[in-house]
């Protein structure tokens, strides 16, 4: 079968979040099927992963997408009722060319709602997979800001929620990583299938090092201009971290991760801190590490800092929001603290004992074999292409 997948970065390398996911998508479904990418490329980098996966065989479409730009020209639509988000990624090439190439295709996979967006209007089978449910993501941004920021992403999350209706509505299939997001999208969108296909984890590369650990050492992993990770780092850094230098004054924080904003490159300042900007490997960090935190405050789907932690087998510390996709037991898999006091107070337990360390993690890495392998997390994926094509 010829399938066409869409994403709004090109999925290759798999250095980040949503390139990991959609990666192993399109792995698994070269496997047995003709796949055409047709995805945006931010910068030179995603031109290079491009031409890398040009080189691997498939047939790669990469649309420039200047995103400064591209959000100023969204602005006018303040003025409509039309969500931001479909003004931020429109695009007359891309819209031209997937016209174009739908003709000689059997079905489509789109990986984001403002791909989606790009398919909806075309008669062609195809699949919604809703990276994030963004509509309750804007919902979330609109309780963390004040006016008029709040006015705009509370804006964005209805208008967005009725486009999202109409996506469900044109695909076949909308796809969620989480329970927690097909409940969401259900409740609010009813009456559409669904169906969840987890995130996995990369088990060979996120393997436990336990001689590598250093004592005293704390880290997190993440794109750090994305708004939820800089806000997660800056409220730790200002309201956690201090509370656990109280005792353990030798206390390290490492924020390892590419594009960190002037907000997180000022938190290197801090006394403990190192913000390391882009790094070859997220793994050998974590290995050095004897605590992973994830202090999200906003966030949806599996988080991939989360599942990378626990397979290296270290412990993790993490709010609700950051473990909730994972459905792993606070205390048994990872602990689960959400205010200040109680985040500082699980890491100084865990500093103290290090038989709870290697306990926690070791529980963790057994979690992550038996249910993010990715082998088995995307096995639904192949019975639901075949079903596209009947």
């Amino acid at each position: 079968m010829k399938v066409l997948f869409l994403s709004q970065r090109v999925p290759y390398p798999p250095n980040r979040g949503d390139k990991i996911t959609t990666w192993r998508l399109l792995e698994r479904m070269a496997r047995t099927h003709e796949v055409t990418v047709v995805a945006f490329a931010h910068d030179e980098a995603d031109h290079e992963g491009a031409r890398l996966l040009a080189e691997k065989g498939f047939e790669v479409h990469a649309v420039p997408l200047a995103m400064g730009r591209a959000k100023l020209r969204s602005v006018p639509l303040l003025l409509t009722q039309r969500p931001l988000t479909l003004g931020v990624f429109d695009s007359p090439q891309m819209r031209d060319l997937v016209a174009r190439l739908a003709p000689g295709l059997d079905a489509a996979y789109a990986y984001s709602s403002s791909m989606g967006a790009f398919l909806a209007p075309l008669e062609l089978p195809w699949v919604m997979h809703f990276a994030e449910l963004d509509s309750d993501k804007w919902r979330q941004y609109a309780d963390r800001h004040r006016w008029p920021m709040s006015a705009i992403y509370r804006r964005e999350w209805r208008l967005l929620e009725g486009y999202e209706r109409q996506l469900a509505s044109a695909s076949r299939q909308n796809i969620f990583c989480t329970p927690l997001e097909e409940e969401i999208f259900q409740r609010t969108l009813p009456g559409f299938p669904s169906l969840v296909l987890r995130n996995g984890v990369d088990l060979e590369q996120f393997a436990p090092r336990p001689l590598e650990a250093e004592e005293g050492h704390l880290v997190f992993t993440g794109v750090m201009d994305y708004y939820p990770n800089i806000d997660g780092c800056v409220h730790f850094v200002r309201e956690v971290l201090p509370r656990v230098r109280a005792e353990f004054p030798g206390v390290r924080f490492s924020i390892v991760g590419s594009r960190p904003t002037r907000e997180v490159e000022r938190l290197g300042a801090t006394e403990g801190v190192t913000v390391t900007g882009f790094v070859d490997s997220t793994a050998d960090w974590m290995a050095r590490a004897a605590v992973a935190v994830a202090p999200l405050r906003v966030a949806r789907g599996i988080q991939n800092k989360v599942l990378e932690a626990m397979a290296m087998g270290l412990p993790v510390v993490g709010t609700t929001s950051a473990t909730q996709g994972v459905a792993a037991v606070h205390g048994r898999h990872y602990l689960v603290a959400d205010r200040p006091e109680e985040q500082a107070h699980a890491i100084r337990g865990l500093l103290r004992d290090a038989a709870s360390r290697q306990r926690l993690g070791a529980a963790a890495r057994r979690f992550v074999e038996e249910h993010h392998d990715w082998e088995q997390a995307l096995a639904p994926l192949d019975p639901l292409l075949e079903g596209l094509a009947d």
